[in-house]
């Protein structure tokens, strides 16, 4: 996937208090993303911009838009992604 098309996938991080525990003790991050992208093209964007290995996504429409929580492997870690994107 293009670093262009990704971008127009994933819009922004969600964080919340509820979000920095998944972080800390799931491994997860959260995403607004467009309305209109499925599981595997989230999942294709965020290894594309963030250079990391998802193991699963799992999505909620919500109020604010399309949520995205996004489980990465055991290698990959949420807290080092989220502190590279100023979350933390």
């Amino acid at each position: 996937m293009r670093p262009e098309d990704a971008l127009r996938i994933v819009i922004r991080p969600y964080v919340t208090e509820r979000t920095f525990d998944m972080i800390e003790k799931q491994n997860k991050l959260v995403f607004i993303v467009a309305a209109t992208a499925d599981k595997r093209a989230i999942k294709a964007a965020v290894e594309t911009l963030y250079d990391v290995d998802v193991a699963s996504v799992k999505t909620a429409n919500t109020m604010i838009g399309k949520k995205a929580y996004v489980r990465l492997e055991p290698e990959s870690s949420a807290t080092d992604l989220a502190s590279k994107l100023g979350l933390v």
